[in-house]
């Protein structure tokens, strides 16, 4: 495994369309796991293939803050199937760093995706998973936070010790 850079606001290949994984062989699954390394090493909830340069269908998420590294989602070629209700709240991404806005994203979702071994699984997220499920797909068609945001992009550390006070 391996850490990869991180691309960052202004890189031309966060805005391009991620094309479908086909099958899993030895180069994917170094992507996966230098994808989750990165991720971790980052701090970060999720993170799709093209924060690493690579434009393929492929995202990991792992919100279970208690029990890190234990049970990352790894989703190839994932597809929303359905999705319902509201939440508004503060988004970030790694890909643009110190920044925070305010997002609404569905509350409750259901995604179609592979796993590792290629097999389907269609899973049921809500709250905090929901949304990094939506922000996280969102990278695979080129689309950033900043470009569904309510308000202004704010800087993370100000909006901490606003909350703060």
């Amino acid at each position: 495994m391996a850490l990869r850079q991180i691309r960052v606001d202004g890189d031309d290949i966060l805005r391009k369309k991620c094309k479908v994984v086909k099958e899993m062989n030895e180069r994917t699954e170094t992507l996966i796991d230098d994808m989750l390394e990165t991720m971790y090493d980052a701090q970060g909830v999720g993170l799709a293939a093209p924060q690493v340069g690579v434009l393929k269908r492929i995202v990991v998420i792992d919100v279970d803050y208690e029990n890190p590294y234990e049970n990352p989602y790894v989703m190839i070629n994932p597809v929303i199937l359905e999705s319902d209700g509201e939440q508004c709240g503060d988004e970030g991404c790694l890909s643009i760093p110190g920044k925070i806005a305010e997002v609404t994203r569905p509350n409750r979702v259901v995604v179609k995706y592979q796993d590792r071994e290629m097999k389907e699984v269609i899973l049921e997220a809500t709250e905090l998973f929901a949304r990094a499920i939506c922000h996280e797909l969102d990278h695979l068609e080129g689309i950033l936070y900043k470009d569904v945001a309510e308000g202004p992009l704010r800087d993370a550390d100000e909006a901490m010790y606003e909350d703060e006070e």
